[in-house]
């Protein structure tokens, strides 16, 4: 069983930035693929941004793509989500998923794992 835990999630005006953190609490962390998918109020939720164990295939949604920057630290079990030059239309509950394989999929129904979530708010 993995728990996993977000945050950093908040508040930010037009064009600003923040840092999604997903701590997972699993001594394999390592073998887990990590993904990031969002759900705005009435929307189904989304795929953001994906990265596969080893953090050599890393994947984005083209509506975050060269904003967010996904990232890992094995050493910390720990997944990141940099947003930056925020857009009102990201406004939403950012969700941290795992999954234990060695690739990365856009379908929420492949992730064994969920997070929370954190909501994300940008103002215009």
């Amino acid at each position: 069983q993995v728990q996993l835990l977000e945050s950093g999630g908040g508040l930010v005006q037009t064009g600003g930035s923040l840092r999604l953190t997903c701590a997972a609490s699993t001594r394999t962390y390592s073998v887990y693929a990590m993904a990031w998918f969002r759900q705005a109020p009435g929307k189904e939720r989304e795929f953001v941004s994906a990265i596969t164990s080893s953090g050599s295939i890393i994947r984005y949604a083209d509506s975050v793509k060269g904003r967010f920057t996904i990232s890992r630290d094995s050493a910390k079990n720990t997944a990141y989500l940099q947003m930056n030059s925020l857009k009102p239309e990201d406004t939403a509950v950012y969700f941290c998923a795992a999954r234990r394989a060695w690739t990365i999929t856009e379908v929420d129904g492949e992730y064994d794992y969920w997070g929370q979530g954190t909501q994300v708010t940008v103002s215009s």
